[in-house]
């Protein structure tokens, strides 16, 4: 049996998202400089159920702080949303001697601390790593910035395509249940419209609000793109159908474009690199000082400690004055209108 006070385990888990590679790298580096044993549990809470681990040491991280994805891989775990399942993720953990495990996903990985706490006695730590920027307590998880960029890319070279044949565009972009991304997005690429589930009505109103904003808009600049960046899981059965509603309601042609899971790969942009870094070192020092049960964050600037039950509340919103922006000044279409009054 291995036995030993100062061992350190990460996990990844969930979606993958751009900046947990930098996150291992941090907390390996900070762990090492503490005197600590790191190991690295193999696809998420599965690697903890079926003891799959690798130890983890200076070189194991050396050049990925620039790599898209994790190098533990992730994977969800349906065994382990048993009570099973549960208990012999701890024991593994006991059996391992590991005295703090540091887990790294969103708010499904944070619920799965909350259920192994009831079973293992040892520190709880999480990071949020998440391209939704969901998690409740931090201003941005790990990996946002780096799919707001990635679907900008990709947006602007859509535009360019719908400018050449005056065509309207439907762009879905990922969020799970949040309007983080689409907002952002929809903002730093100039949509016409972006549908967010903080603005969002109800589809009748929706759909006649949408094909009146289009007509304005053609109206006043003539022929021309029109470009609609809409949240994933907002509109029933999908950007395809909304599409086929704007055609059958208003005869407006649409082309719907799914950018899918681009947004969570590729080389995480500097400033995911520097936060992951941030919060993996925070991350160890709460482990020095014995803390448990909390998501290290970041707001304002400085560096957080958020309870788990709170971070996963689901309380956060959207910028309330860029979502208003977005919906009346930034609004073409209606400033036009009120410009002729």
């Amino acid at each position: 049996m291995l036995k030993n006070n100062n061992k350190i385990a990460i996990l990844t888990s969930g979606g993958d998202a751009p900046g947990m590679n930098a996150a291992i790298r941090s907390l390996v580096l900070a762990a090492l400089h503490y005197k600590f044993d790191v190991i690295g549990f193999n696809y998420g809470f599965n690697g903890l159920i079926n003891s799959d681990f690798c130890t983890l040491d200076e070189a194991s991280v050396r050049d990925i702080i620039h790599r898209g994805g994790t190098i533990l891989k992730s994977a969800r775990s349906p065994q382990f949303m048993t009570t099973a399942g549960q208990k012999q993720a701890a024991d593994n953990l006991n059996h391992l001697g590991v005295s703090a495990l540091v887990v790294i996903g969103g708010d499904g990985s944070f619920n799965g601390m909350l259920a192994l706490k009831g079973f293992y006695q040892g520190q709880l730590i999480g990071i949020p790593g998440t391209i939704d920027n969901d998690i409740d307590g931090t201003d941005h998880t790990i990996g946002f910035a780096t799919a707001v960029n990635t679907a900008i890319e990709a947006i602007d070279k859509i535009r360019d395509t719908a400018d050449a044949f005056d065509r309207v565009f439907v762009v879905e972009v990922m969020g799970r249940h949040s309007g983080f991304l689409a907002l952002n997005v929809g903002i730093a690429c100039a949509a016409e419209q972006v549908l967010t589930f903080e603005s969002f009505q109800n589809p009748g109103l929706e759909l006649q609000n949408i094909a009146n904003h289009i007509k304005q808009c053609k109206d006043e600049r003539g022929q021309s793109s029109y470009l609609i960046v809409a949240a994933e899981n907002l509109w029933p059965e999908g950007v395809t159908k909304l599409c086929s509603d704007l055609q059958a309601y208003a005869n407006i042609t649409c082309t719907p474009c799914v950018l899918g899971y681009i947004q969570r790969g590729g080389d995480p942009v500097a400033k995911d690199r520097i936060l992951a870094t941030k919060l993996g070192v925070a991350a160890i020092e709460a482990v020095r000082a014995n803390k448990d049960m909390i998501m290290i964050g970041e707001t304002s600037g400085q560096i957080c400690e958020v309870p788990i039950q709170l971070a996963v509340k689901h309380k956060k919103q959207v910028n309330a004055a860029l979502l208003n922006a977005q919906n009346s000044i930034l609004d073409i279409a209606e400033l036009a209108q009120l410009n002729k009054i």
